[in-house]
């Protein structure tokens, strides 16, 4: 079974696979005129720009949200394997991936918001929703949304509970068996809340733990000034085959940066359109802006502090596959190596800070997962009583969250990375199709802003888009 696993992983994430993630952020990039640096001023003011509704959630919220689900497992364990596989180099791919992927980002939350629906007193929307009402093909649609609900339902949580269990375990000497339950217990006491309260623990949770954690690596950073130019030099060199000891592996370099960018940042992967899709905004512009900066946030901040903090302390193993190209840290694995670094400068509390950090990180993630899981039950059964089919979800989403803590890191992995791939690629063709839409809508945002509106109006018929039906009906309510 481990060896089926391993060959589907492997061949999702193809060369092919990575080059289409790599091309699609150009072709965005250009297409936007590189909103990641024109527009930043736009995203700043928009995180507080709405407030909740009884329907939706403000865009802090949902930008709260879809954080919680991009800042997890992949910020900490998943930089140190990028390094650990493709060396120093590896973190320079993962900010290409994470600037270009900004403008993925912005495509797929803006689409999520266009198409988006009222259920049961709720925003809903997402992938299966825009390639539904946009592209009008159906069983598409449908085959996303069995995807993610596999995926993030069953797939994804595993790896975030298993960094939760081993990193307390190493800490704590906590059985893992017992953080499973209690993970489980609390996720329960969350997802039986709805969107709502999800918003409100994303809300509360994502800035005290990216702050602290971010504030960590800052300390840690100021120990090692004079040493900033020359970890950058390696970071820039070993990308591009110039550094000695990393020359011949440009090509892990390339895959595993990107394929664990990826992973954290999740842009293009079609999970944010869901967070994006619940936020109350004027236009659906607005939270493309927000969802673009939230990619900058996980990997531009939380990546590139987990990548310094070991880049500094040299608490880190690199290998070809075969040989150690560097071996710093004889009988640790990449698992480890945030604990190591941040223990060798606090070595009474630092182990326990990163394991308390990364159950920050990867439980609200699993509440994320969660959400985006339901939201595609919906989609699946909008028609009749879907509770019976959400609580089947509810059972087997925890079973999974607690089988994650007790299974061995590398299938949990393996089992994540094919939950990912899968969901981008359907969803990268998706957006690519959907592309002209897009960009009818940032066109029309820009127009608006460059004439003096600070909140631009979004009336889907004026632009020629059909299958808006939330937005038509918001403008048909308004003129009464």
């Amino acid at each position: 079974m481990e060896k089926v696993i391993t060959y589907i992983s492997e061949l999702i994430w193809s060369d092919v696979f990575i080059y289409m993630c790599l091309i699609t952020g150009v072709y965005f990039s250009i297409r936007t005129g590189f909103l990641q640096l024109t527009y930043l001023k736009d995203m700043v003011r928009l995180l507080f720009g709405t407030k909740a509704s009884d329907k939706g959630i403000s865009s802090f919220q949902a930008f709260s949200l879809a954080i919680s689900g991009r800042v997890g497992t992949g910020n900490i364990v998943g930089v140190a394997t990028a390094i650990a596989m493709g060396g120093p180099g590896a973190i320079f791919w993962m900010w290409v991936i994470a600037f270009l992927g900004s403008a993925s980002a912005f495509i797929e939350a803006t689409l999520g918001q266009v198409y988006k629906e009222e259920v049961n007193g709720e925003y809903r929307g997402g992938p299966a929703y825009y390639i539904a009402k946009g592209l009008g093909v159906k069983w598409y649609a449908t085959l996303f949304a069995i995807v993610t609900i596999l995926s993030t339902g069953l797939f994804l949580p595993g790896v975030q509970s298993n960094a939760i269990a081993s990193s307390i375990n190493h800490a704590f000497d906590v059985p893992v068996i017992y953080t499973g339950i209690a993970v489980v217990v609390l996720i329960a006491l969350i997802i039986f809340g709805g969107v709502k309260r999800l918003g409100r623990v994303a809300e509360y949770l994502v800035p005290f733990m990216a702050g602290a954690y971010i504030l960590m690596a800052v300390v840690i950073i100021s120990f090692h000034v004079t040493e900033i130019p020359a970890v950058f030099k390696l970071i820039i060199s070993s990308a591009f085959s110039l550094d000695a000891t990393f020359g011949g592996i440009i090509g892990m370099a390339i895959a595993w940066g990107v394929k664990r960018g990826i992973y954290s940042n999740e842009a293009g992967q079609g999970t944010a359109p869901h967070a994006a899709a619940a936020a109350e905004v004027s236009h659906p512009a607005e939270q493309g802006l927000v969802q673009a900066f939230s990619v900058y946030i996980d990997t531009l901040f939380v990546c590139t502090a987990t990548a310094l903090m070991i880049l500094f302390t040299g608490q880190y193993n690199v290998s070809d596959g075969s040989n150690f190209l560097v071996e710093n840290v004889p009988g640790i694995d990449a698992t480890g190596f945030t604990q190591a670094a941040v223990s060798s400068h606090f070595p009474s509390f630092g182990s326990e800070f990163v394991a308390v950090a990364l159950f920050f990180f990867a439980f609200t993630t699993v509440m994320a997962y969660y959400y985006y899981a339901e939201t595609n039950i919906s989609y699946l059964f909008s028609k009749g009583n879907n509770k019976g089919i959400i609580w089947v979800l509810r059972i087997a989403f925890l079973g999974a969250t607690f089988y994650g803590t007790i299974k061995t890191a590398d299938i949990a992995w393996k089992l994540g990375d094919i939950g990912v791939g899968l969901m981008a690629y359907v969803n990268i063709i998706a957006i690519l199709l959907l592309s002209k839409t897009g960009m009818k809508v940032w066109s029309d945002y820009r127009r608006q802003r460059k004439a003096g509106v600070k909140n631009p109006t979004f009336n889907p018929k004026a632009l020629g888009i059909k299958g808006a039906d939330f937005w038509e009906n918001r403008i048909e309510e308004e003129k009464k």
